[in-house]
This record gives C-alpha cells, sequence and structure tokens, in this order.
C-alpha cells in the first residue's frame, strides 16, 4: 500500500488544487460537451446559452473531481508513488500529493466537494430539462467513482477503458440531453466514436505506467496485453471508430457534413504507426509522448469537427 507524505490540515492552496483537477484533460471533457450542445442546436428545438454554459460548467467539474478523486486513489495503493519518472504531464497523475504540495485527503476532499456542487447544480438542469438528466449525471458520477474507488476499483480489473468509454459517451449524451430535454438516438450513436477514441488516450497512457501499475496490483489493460497488444488493440479502435463514423454519414443519421470528423483519421493513424514504431524498436517511453499528444489531438480534432457539422445545420435554419 501507499502512504500519503503530507498528513498535514493545512488548507489546500489553489494552484495545488488546480494542479489536481489536471486541468490539460479537461480539453477533451470540453470538446465532448460541444459535441453535445451543437447536435441539440441542430434539431431546431430551441437553445438556450445559460443552460449550455452550466451544463459545460458542471460536466467539467465532474471531469475534475474524477481526477483527484484517482489521484487519491493512486496515493493509497502506491501507484503514483511508485513510478518515479512519469511522463509528465500525461502520466502517473498530477503528482502534487508525491511532491508533498497535498495529502491524499486534500484530494478526497476537493473530490466530494466538487462532486457535491455537481450534483446540487445537475439537479437545478434536470428541473429545467427533464428527469432523465438525473440517470445520466448519476451514472457519469457513479463511474467516476467506480473507476478509482473500491470494493470495484475499476481501473485495476482491466474495465478502467471500458469505464471510460461509457463516461465519456454520456457526456455527449447528456449535453445534448440539456437542450434537447429528451433522449435522442442521433447523438448517441454519433458519440461512439469520440467515446472510442477517449478510450485509446487512456490505452497509450498506459504504456509508461505499465510496469509501476502492475507492481501495485493495477491491471489496466496496458498491464494486461503488454505494448505489442496495446498497439494491437490502439490500431482496431482507431479504424473502427471512423468506420463507425463513416457508416452512420452514409445512413444519414448525422448531418451531410459529419464526415469532417474523419479529418482526426490521420492524426489517430500517424499515433498508431508511431506506437508500433515504439513497439517495434523498444525504444524508451519518452518517445511515446508525440504519439500520446497525436492521440489528444485527434480526440479533439474529431469531436470539433463533428461539432462543427452539426453547428452548420443549425445555423441554417
Amino acid at each position: 500500500m501507499g502512504m500519503d507524505p503530507t498528513p498535514s490540515t493545512a488548507p489546500l492552496q489553489p494552484a495545488v488544487a488546480w494542479r489536481l483537477a489536471r486541468p490539460g484533460f479537461l480539453w477533451v471533457t470540453l470538446a465532448g460537451v460541444l459535441l453535445g450542445l451543437a447536435s441539440a442546436a441542430a434539431c431546431g428545438c430551441g437553445f438556450d446559452v445559460g443552460r449550455a454554459a452550466l451544463t459545460l460548467l458542471l460536466a467539467l467539474l465532474a471531469h475534475a473531481a474524477a481526477n483527484a478523486w484517482n489521484d487519491h486513489h493512486d496515493a493509497l495503493n502506491g501507484a503514483d508513488a511508485a513510478n518515479p519518472a512519469p511522463l509528465s504531464p500525461f502520466t502517473g497523475g498530477s503528482r502534487v500529493i508525491q511532491q508533498g504540495l497535498a495529502s491524499a485527503d486534500d484530494a478526497r476532499r476537493l473530490a466530494l466537494a466538487l462532486a457535491a456542487l455537481v450534483v446540487l447544480g445537475g439537479l437545478w438542469l434536470a428541473l429545467h430539462a427533464g428527469g432523465g438528466l438525473v440517470l445520466i449525471g448519476l451514472a457519469g458520477l457513479t463511474l467516476g467513482w467506480a473507476y478509482s474507488a473500491p470494493p470495484l476499483r475499476l481501473m485495476a480489473r482491466g474495465l478502467g477503458e471500458l469505464t471510460v468509454a461509457l463516461a465519456w459517451w454520456l457526456i455527449v449524451v447528456g449535453a445534448d440531453y440539456a437542450e434537447r430535454g429528451q433522449w435522442s438516438w442521433v447523438p448517441a450513436a454519433s458519440a461512439v466514436p469520440f467515446a472510442l477514441l477517449v478510450v485509446n488516450i487512456l490505452l497509450i497512457n498506459g504504456v509508461p505506467d505499465a510496469p509501476y501499475d502492475a507492481r501495485v496490483a493495477k491491471r489496466t489493460l496496458a498491464v494486461r496485453l503488454g505494448p505489442l497488444g496495446v498497439a494491437a488493440l490502439y490500431t482496431v479502435l482507431a479504424l473502427l471508430a471512423h468506420g463507425i463514423l463513416l457508416v452512420l454519414w452514409l445512413a444519414q443519421v448525422p448531418p451531410s457534413t459529419a464526415w469532417w470528423g474523419l479529418a482526426s483519421g490521420p492524426l489517430a493513424l500517424a499515433a498508431a504507426w508511431l506506437l508500433w514504431r515504439h513497439v517495434a524498436l523498444g525504444r524508451a517511453v519518452t518517445a511515446l509522448r508525440p504519439a500520446i499528444g497525436l492521440t489528444i489531438g485527434a480526440t479533439l480534432v474529431h469531436a470539433l469537427a463533428l461539432a462543427a457539422a452539426f453547428a452548420a445545420v443549425a445555423l441554417q435554419r
């Protein structure tokens, strides 16, 4: 088990809390929310800017809470402390606990405070958007808790990637529901490729951490599959994500300009090539930095391009 290096009761500094939230990864959530909001706007059933802003804020707070919660549990199980040289800022957590700037309890309190704000804001939002939003929000918070916390610890059972896929799929669906006020299969289908690309972020990020995760029985897919298996699954998911979008576009489910989302394909395939190259040459994990950057870039480009396709339809109404 890991140990909390700083059991101090001193107040958590805002700059440290910001680092615990891992703001660099929040861009993925922002892109997912924009995709959901744009799909709702395209339906022509009205658009409330204030509600959209609150939806975005709550999604970002929920993601930040999950990040702090993950840091808390990775401090307790020793996963982050076991990694002496993480590929910052992509892997190894925020590092503020390991650097003595905060305690594991600080991270827990921050996560719970942010989650409380999400619940309160979500209930208000549900009063205006519909009760179905409560179920979506509860599902999202449950996934964020179960990913890191015992007894489930889904991240340690090879289920973390599936959990992440469901969570970011819900972000798109929830953002759409908050504006549309009802369930729609269009955003539900359109969010699947985005969710698969988010999985690839977690998958490739797990490669540098795998040796240290294995030491503390955190059996992620990267630990279970090894670098070769990760490269194979990563490539399949990248191709599948863009293949699904192509099929949806041909079936005229999203707008006719939804093919814009395929712009992320070259980025994802370039990242896959770099990952395979890393595996083939047995290079140091630092060589994965460009591939991880391309993976995040592909996810953002995909979501934003598809959001632009929906927004173009909304602007024509």
